[in-house]
């Protein structure tokens, strides 16, 4: 059992019989009172974010989360399947567990499974993607109504706004956190 002091971001505590993974952490000192170490925590399993505080030196529980690096392999109806790069073990993901992760999974595409007791618990992708627009109307030169976007297919299936310069064909590279444009991508 560790301590609060022990806390990073990153951290999976185990709180209540919850899983929490902490997104921020803060030590303070202040001038009167005892150490205490303030904490932003996300429930792995609702996505919930709350804020807790912890004394220094509060004892813990530290939950035991594996990342490891899988490729994705195809959708199975609801799931999907992954393999282990390591020892080309096949698991299943839950479609809930992947949940928007899915917006930007492409066949063979690497991405890291945290897995506790043998349950995985969500996926990190990388901060951006490089997807092919499958769909996309042609941008009429004049038209600002929508602020010089418009909407666009990928070649996943999901919808985001590109401005008008962007054509059907066209690479782009895709923030996965916020479905966001970044920009062009050429080969």
């Amino acid at each position: 059992m560790a301590t609060s002091n022990d806390i990073k971001n990153g951290s999976v505590l185990k709180l209540e019989g919850q899983l929490w993974s902490t997104l921020e952490f803060q030590h303070v000192k202040p001038g009167k009172g005892g150490a205490f170490v303030r904490t932003k925590l996300k429930n792995i399993t609702s996505g919930k974010v709350v804020d807790k505080t912890f004394n220094a030196g509060a004892k813990v529980e530290f939950a035991t989360v594996d990342r490891s690096n899988y490729q994705y392999l195809y959708a199975d109806g609801e799931d999907f399947v992954f393999m282990d790069l390591r020892d080309y073990d096949q698991i299943i993901v839950p479609g809930p567990v992947v949940g928007d992760a899915a917006n930007f999974l492409l066949e063979s595409q690497e991405v890291t499974v945290a897995i506790h007791d043998g349950t995985p618990l969500y996926l990190e992708l990388p901060p951006s993607v490089t997807l092919e627009i499958t769909q996309t109307d042609p941008g009429l030169q004049g038209d600002r109504s929508k602020a010089g976007t418009k909407p666009a297919t990928l070649e996943t299936g999901h919808e985001i706004q590109v401005p008008l310069f962007v054509e059907q064909g066209t690479k782009v590279k895709v923030n996965t956190s916020t479905s966001e444009y970044l920009g062009r991508v050429t080969d």
